[in-house]
């Protein structure tokens, strides 16, 4: 029996995990709940594992009867703080809900460790599986590696997926790889602007802090758009602003805060860099001051491609020639697991599988967003061939 079969057996199991897994929805680092939950499952099909890994972080380790390297499967736990608006029959008990899938890589990983357990024979080595918190923040992939989630066995390569919409264009039961960056870095920058509060009849008086604010931001697109290669991604959003009480004060001073995405390490540092410059010679040259903060997140996530080449082979055992998609095009939003991608080869792969809600799909961190179920087994079988076939081939 091929092993997608072997999945297809017990899709029910991997949904009925799912689904209670998203009826108690948890953020950050602290999912007491959630990890508990996996690790009674582990229990039951016979795992053991190590929690509290990087937050609730979960390691458990499935030996094959073969020696030989150790491939890592991640998956993230983590919800976001958002009041969930379905009609699911296992709609979130909390005011916290799934809105990213990360329920489904969960129960995935789940279906994985039990097929993989199964087919110990199949093992030319160790599977390492990574139940990771705070993917949304504020991280957990990089606390997992401080607290030697990739030691003893040593990881040599690593494998994960995002399920959902994000690839843009993969359809629900396609296979997104690429062959190299796939998600840009998540950095933040705050701005505080300081200038001189007066009336606001006599602006003369005092040093408008909003107007220099306005300036910089407007000025601030002019660094993707003039200083950053045309055929290289990057994207400087300011997505908070504040200041002043009333309409007729001008304040003492305006803080704003924003996003820097780019695919690039050197151009990551390069928009840092000028960030700071320029809003330190615009505020300059109106009379005003500036505090500047920088704060790097996580890094660009980058496929490696001999991997990733290599798992195709695994991905045509499961799905479809046809439903196997190259993304060419980065994808801007930001995934710790690029922490882990930046220790060991390996690869990153979407997995399309979005539900529409009264005829609208809607999108990843929205309070009605919806997945379809069918395609969970797919994705366990995508880890668990992979894995097979990696440890057989290295």
């Amino acid at each position: 029996m091929e092993l997608k079969d072997q999945v297809m057996a017990y899709e029910q199991q991997i949904i009925q995990w799912r689904r209670d897994l998203h009826q108690i929805p948890e953020v950050g680092l602290h999912l007491p709940k959630t990890a508990a939950y996996v690790a009674e499952e582990l229990k039951k099909l016979g795992i053991t594992c190590k929690n509290n890994v990087g937050g609730s972080g979960i390691v458990a380790l499935i030996e094959g009867e073969a020696k030989g390297k150790t491939i890592a499967l991640r998956a993230d736990m983590d919800a976001l703080a958002i009041r969930e608006e379905t009609d699911l029959e296992y709609v979130s008990t909390n005011d916290n809900m799934h809105a990213c899938g990360h329920d489904a890589h969960t129960a995935m990983l789940l279906g994985a460790a039990k097929v993989l357990k199964d087919n110990r024979h199949l093992l030319k080595g160790n599977v390492k599986l990574l139940f990771q918190a705070a993917e949304e923040g504020p991280g957990g992939a990089k606390p997992m590696l401080e607290e030697g989630a990739f030691e003893n066995p040593k990881v040599d390569a690593v494998l994960g997926l995002h399920t959902g919409a994000v690839g843009g264009d993969i359809k629900n039961g396609q296979v997104g790889v690429c062959f190299g960056k796939m998600m840009a870095s998540m950095d933040r920058f705050v701005v505080k602007v300081k200038g001189k509060g007066c009336h606001g009849a006599y602006p003369e008086k005092g040093v408008d802090p909003i107007v220099i604010a306005a300036q910089i931001i407007v000025s601030l697109q002019s660094l993707v758009s003039r200083e950053v290669q045309a055929t290289e991604p990057a994207v400087v959003t300011v997505g908070k602003i504040h200041g002043g009480t009333a309409f007729n004060i001008i304040p003492d001073e305006v803080e704003f805060e924003g996003t820097v995405r780019s695919t690039d390490h050197h151009v990551r540092e390069w928009l840092a860099k000028r960030i700071g410059e320029l809003t330190q010679s615009i505020a300059q040259g109106m009379r005003g001051q500036v505090e500047y903060d920088f704060y790097y997140g996580y890094p660009p996530l980058v496929n490696d491609p001999d991997f990733t080449r290599e798992f195709i082979l695994s991905v045509k055992k499961v799905v479809e020639e046809e439903n196997i998609m190259e993304v060419k095009i980065p994808v801007m939003g930001g995934e710790d697991m690029a922490y882990f991608l930046e220790q060991v080869p390996g690869t990153y792969f979407f997995l399309g599988s979005i539900m529409k809600l009264d005829g609208v799909q809607h999108p990843h961190h929205n309070s009605r967003f919806m997945l379809d179920e069918s395609v969970f087994a797919t994705g366990t079988a995508l880890l668990a061939q992979g894995a097979i076939d990696w440890l057989d081939n290295n």
